[in-house]
This record gives structure tokens, sequence and C-alpha cells, in this order.
């Protein structure tokens, strides 16, 4: 029998799965094999899903489950799209009218699919849209948008709104995530938005894609010159070369030409940038204000301007190009509540059991499912800005899966390196100023995360804790105020990156005169996820210590970080073949 839910078109025996796993032809229907089960309802700011044009700074309820009709290279999702299977007890049941009453009491204004794709819970999704819709909610989700026409038939009736994650224009991209071309993508954004759905595109940004999203921009203008562009800076995680990855600096420079197809693109995956911002189209001025929110969201920052705007542009009368009101208050989720944020929580457990020897990715979903079902992501998130905290959470987990021998023998490496460092304290005779950004300059980390909790470690002043922000990881200061902060160091994220020189550059541009700029003390860690995520946070320590006290502390880098991938992760030390991912040691790691 063949599934109709995506144009990939599984042709399903009876008894058995398509290629996504989540649906069986059973009785010659086909049907989701674990319907109604949800991973995730929580509360978000709609920019986190991420929606620009669509009730900014509104609240609503996230829906998401697990598994995906693609399997694309590289997933943000992985972990819950590959990894943790739909059946998983992780995974709560609930019928639709439960849903609705989740967003009800929490005074949401809809509900959002999002993280995973709609199309591997089609007809939960369905039957939650429908019955959201009947309570007056409105209803919507970020979709790689490969319905098949009848499955977009019946959907559309109970969709307010959707991101539409494209994977290009290029055929190829689509057979490499398991489809076959790009052109049902094209036809079902022509009749959602024909069919009145507010539309948003996202495509990710890479090394050698911009003549691709440049066309995109033209179909989509030829579409409505109103849609909003979402370029998705390409961050390599799981099997991605590091090598796609296009820089901030490179990405902010392509975005001027996108422009010039299309008014409204934005620039995610890059703390700092102003290309979030949506300018009145007359004069310039910025009439939608929104800062880097972690991967993949965006966070509002003007909402009382905008709340008192009333829809006109205050400097010179133009209609807003976006026409849905704003709240007057904003909704500020935790620590990993919401989107991307939940994600990388569970690849941080796993970047612990990995580098403890575990290999086999159920023993992985067992702790995962412990933890959610305990709800203990917010003391997770706590534990993981304090690196003794960090390492009773490595004991722990060690126990959980049997490895307590292997959890010491880690543990107790990094606590040596510790007492290494703190036995140089005696000697230091003043503590450097050092402030911690990722991406561009002005983007600062929140004092009390742990990369902060590094600096001090490794005898630094965090000047990061001097500053009140809000933000997810933190938020964009002005000139001045980083300024006001004068540090003396600067280390740049090794997660969220951009080279040394970008961040010269972009002091000069911005009149930014600082002592660490002065004196080009500017350092990047030697390799990526060194200072939080994962146990490689030792190696970054090292590093910091090395650097900020050069008189006092000499590790070998080199040779601690062969040590330590020799001895944790049983392969060599290859900074070629890492990328971003936390948990993955290497581009090439894969379960046994």
């Amino acid at each position: 029998m063949k599934c109709m839910i995506c144009e990939r078109f599984c042709k399903i025996p009876e008894g058995r799965s398509g290629a996504c796993g989540i649906y069986l032809n059973q009785g010659n229907e086909i049907v989701e094999r674990y319907p109604n089960r949800y991973l995730i309802t929580t509360p978000i700011s709609i920019e986190t899903m991420p929606m620009l044009h669509y009730y900014p700074g509104s609240k609503f309820l996230q829906v998401s489950t697990a598994g995906c009709n693609f399997s694309c290279s590289g997933c943000i999702s992985t972990v819950i799209v590959k990894e943790l299977e739909a059946g998983s007890q992780a995974l709560r049941y609930l019928q639709p009218d439960e849903v609705v009453a989740m967003a009800r009491k929490q005074e949401c204004l809809g509900i959002a699919f999002l993280i995973n794709d709609p199309l591997a819970s089609f007809f939960t999704f369905s039957r939650l849209a429908q019955a959201a819709k009947e309570a007056g909610l409105l209803v919507g989700c970020s979709s790689n948008t490969y319905f098949s026409e009848q499955s977009l038939a019946s959907i559309i009736p109970y969709l307010d709104f959707i991101n539409i994650g494209s994977k290009g224009l290029c055929d190829e991209s689509y057979r490499r995530c398991g489809g076959s071309s790009a052109a049902p993508v094209l036809r079902n954004l022509k009749t959602l938005h024909d069919n009145g759905v507010h539309v948003e595109v996202s495509c990710i940004l890479e090394r050698d894609n911009q003549e691709e999203l440049l066309q995109l921009a033209q179909i989509i203008a030829g579409i409505s010159t109103d849609i909003p562009l979402q370029l998705m800076r390409f961050i390599p995680f799981e099997d991605a070369d590091p090598e796609r990855e296009i820089s901030i600096q490179e990405a902010e420079e392509f975005l001027p030409e996108v422009k010039q197809q299309l008014p409204h693109v934005y620039l995610f995956n890059s703390p700092g940038t102003r290309y979030l911002d949506t300018p009145c189209p007359q004069c310039n001025t910025i009439l939608y204000h929104r800062d880097f929110y972690g991967p993949m969201g965006a966070k509002l920052k003007n909402l009382k301007e905008i709340h008192e705007a009333a829809g006109v542009c205050p400097h010179c009368g133009q209609l807003s190009p976006i026409s849905n009101g704003a709240p007057a208050d904003p909704y500020q989720e935790g620590g990993f509540q919401g989107g991307y944020p939940f994600t990388r929580a569970l690849e941080m457990i796993q970047a612990i059991l990995i580098a403890l020897g575990v290999e086999d990715k159920h023993e992985v979903v067992k702790v995962w499912e412990e933890v959610l079902k305990e709800q203990h992501l917010p003391e997770l998130h706590h534990q993981m800005q304090n690196p003794q905290s960090y390492l009773a959470l490595l004991r722990r987990y060690g126990q959980m899966v049997g490895r307590s021998l292997q959890a010491e023998t880690l543990a107790g490496y990094m606590e040596e390196k510790i007492a290494l460092i703190k036995a140089g304290y005696p000697h230091i005779k003043r503590l450097p100023r050092v402030y911690y950004c990722m991406g561009k300059p002005l983007f600062c980390i929140k004092g009390e995360r742990f990369e902060n909790q590094m600096v001090e470690l490794a005898g630094g002043y965090s000047v990061n804790k001097e500053i009140d922000i809000d933000g997810r990881p933190g938020e964009t200061l002005t000139p001045a105020e980083l300024m006001a902060l004068n540090p003396e160091v600067v280390f740049i994220s090794a997660f969220i990156s951009a080279p040394v020189r970008s961040f010269f550059q972009s002091c000069a541009e911005n009149a930014i005169d600082i002592p660490a700029v002065r004196d080009s003390r500017v350092f990047l860690h030697p390799s990526p996820s060194w200072d939080f995520g994962n146990p490689r946070w030792i190696l970054g320590l090292m590093n910091m210590a090395n650097l900020l006290h050069p008189e006092i502390y000499h590790f070998d880098i080199e040779e601690e970080s062969r040590r330590f991938y020799q001895e944790f992760y049983r392969s060599d030390y290859n900074p070629a073949v890492i990328n971003r991912s936390f948990s993955k040691p290497t581009m090439h790691w894969s379960w046994k």
C-alpha cells in the first residue's frame, strides 16, 4: 500500500513500516504506530520557533514528538529524530483536548509544532490542529513541507502559520535526505500562501550555496515579497563536515545581496548580528529589534516600544510590515525550555556517556528517559553551569549506566588538572579582567554561565559578571557597555565562534577601544566545544590557564588533547574532523 502522507510515497507491505518507521500498514490502512505521544509541551515566545512576522513576542504552546520523514546529514535535531524513538517512555500520551487545555491554562495564543516534523506525527497533529481551531487557538508548525497534495489539502483548513524548512533548490540535497526533488516544497509553498496561511521560509546558508539562495529568494519574491526568508547560518553537527560552515562575517556580507531580491531577509545562528532586526521600509528606523536566542532562535527586545507604536513607524508614520499586534509583556523561557536548547540538553548528557565509553545509543536513551520522566532538566541546566557540579553529574550518569569505574577515571583526570591549576594560585599576582563573547564582540555571555566559571577557575576575573543581562545564552551590548567593562583579555566561544581577525575588524568598525584589542589578547580555543557542553572543557581550561598566566602554567595542550582522545574516545585527535557537536568527538564517530 502506498503511504500518501509525504511525497516519498513509501510502498508499505501489510504489517510493515515505511522509510520513516513511524507509520504502519495495518489492515490496508496507514496508521501511526505511536499516536498522541508528546515529548515536549511547553510555552515559548513565537520567535523561538522561529517566526518573525507573526504575532511578535506572543506566547504559544510548543509541541514536539519524535521522528522525521527525512534523514539529513548534520541535523540539529538528531537526538529526537534519529536517536530517541517515537515509542520511548520519555513521551507522554495526551489526548488533543488535554493539549488544548494546557495551552489555554497557560494563556497561549496558539499551538506550534516544532523541533521534529509534524509529517512524522501527521494524524496526531491533524487531530490536535482541529481541536485547537475549535477552541479558538491559532495553529502552526515548522516543517520540511514535503506534504503530498492530499495530506496538505487535509491540514490546510486548520493551519494559520508555517515555517517552511527548505533544503534549497538542488534536487540532490533532497535526495540526500530521502526525498526526490525540491518541486513538492515549492508547490506547497505557493499553495499555502494562496490559501491564506502565513508563510515564512528558512534555509541553511553554508559555504557553497549562495547562488542557490539568491535563486530561492527570487522564487519567493515571485509568490510574494511579504514572505520573510530566514537564513540559518550552518552549524556543523553530527556527521557534517566543518568545512561547510560559513563565518558570521561572510554571512553578513552576503545578506545585502539577498535583500536585493527580497526585502525581509534575516540571519540566524550569528550572535551579535543586526540582521535579525526589521527596519521601517520607508526611513530604515529599526521597528523590531531582535537578538540571538540560541541555535535557530531569536528574541524580541523592544516589545514595549512596539506595543506603544501600534503598528506604525514612530519616526515617519509608515505602516509596519508586520500587521499582527504585540503583547505588552514578553515571555521568558527557562534555560533548556523550548526550542533547540532542549536538544542541546540531551546532547550534553550524551556527551558525558560517550566519554565514558557508551557506544550503544539505547543506553543513552535510558538515561534520557529517566531524566525526562523525573523532570530533571531545570536541575541539569543549573548543574551544567559549574565545574564541580558537572563532575558530580559525570559520576551520577556513570553509575546509571554501570560505568562508575570509567566515570571515576575521567573525573579523576579532570580533578588532577584542576588541582594543578589551583596549585598555581599563590603565584598569581593579579587577576586579569576577562570578557567572554559568542560570535561577534558585542554578544556578551551571561555571567552565571559555565564559560565564566572557567575564566575564574583558570585565574581570571570575569567582567561578564559585572553586567546584568537577559537572553539565552546572553545578550548584545552597546559598544559603550563593552568598553566600560574594560577587558584585558577576551575569549571567543568555542561553540558559535568567529575568527580572531573578524573580532578585530568588528571592533574597528564599531570604534571599540579596549585593552584586549590594543594588546592583541583576543583568543579562540584550538578546537570546538572546549568551553561548554562536554568533558572536553578540561582541555579548554588548561588552554585558558596557559594564556592568562603563561609565566605560571605550561600545559602541553597538543599532548593533553591526544591523551584525552585516546583514553576517553579511543581515537586519535585530529582537529580537521571535529565539528561543533557537543557529544560526538568527531564527524566520523558512530554508534556500534
